[in-house]
């Protein structure tokens, strides 16, 4: 029975020292999959360095610089001193633009008429996605509230939207459509400068229904 029992202790034990093991191998690979993940997200919060074009007196410290004049003729490597001369006369600035050239390149300009004229570009470049915004009336609209929903339309269609008015009858106010069609119409000759009817009132079931569009002048 002793021999019994130290078999079963011995098994016991072979059981005991695989389960640790594994436990370990398990803690461990938890451990190196935690070290993984913190790694991506410490390169997810990586950014890119983006260097900051240096500008008049911020160039100073470069003996001498290759520069073109405001005209854009090159004038071959000149003393950094004498590029920011010529600047300086001119009333214009000296931008660096080749930082990476033997020696640095740099432009005489009007580095504040440039930066406006970049933001300028970049802000067309932004194509503006035309939508459909609605208002909804009723027939017997009062003017403030007309007024009111006319300001809607004249916002949207400054962004470049264009706008579904629905006219909606109620009860025996379908007998009365003649009068949505003509509010429908006093809408659209309110905004007849910005925008256009693509398309005219038309009864569908109990609403009646228009679109106007923003003149491509106001796209």
């Amino acid at each position: 029975m002793k021999k019994s029992g130290f078999i079963d202790w011995a098994e016991k034990s072979c059981y005991i020292e695989k389960s640790v093991a594994a436990l370990d191998g398990d803690i461990k690979a938890r451990l190196e999959e935690g070290c993984r993940k913190n790694r991506l997200k410490k390169q997810s919060k990586k950014f890119t360095y983006v260097q900051k074009t240096r500008v008049n007196e911020e160039i100073r410290n470069t003996p001498e610089v290759r520069t073109i004049n405001d005209e854009g003729e090159m004038l071959g490597v000149l003393p950094i001193d004498e590029a920011l001369r010529l600047a300086q006369e001119k009333q214009l600035d000296l931008v660096e633009v080749a930082p990476d050239g033997q020696p640095p390149v740099c432009r005489i300009m009007d580095y504040g008429k440039y930066l406006y004229e970049k933001r300028k570009k970049t802000k067309k470049s932004k194509t503006h996605v035309s939508t459909m915004k609605e208002i909804k009336l009723r027939p017997k609209i009062g003017q403030h509230d007309f007024d009111f929903k006319s300001k809607h339309v004249e916002r949207f269609l400054a962004d470049g939207d264009k706008v579904k008015a629905t006219i909606m009858f109620r009860g025996r106010e379908m007998d009365f459509t003649d009068r949505g069609r003509d509010l429908l119409m006093r809408l659209a000759d309110v905004h007849k400068e910005t925008a256009t009817i693509e398309r005219m009132p038309k009864l569908e079931g109990r609403n009646m229904i228009m679109i106007l569009a923003p003149n491509k002048k106001q796209g």
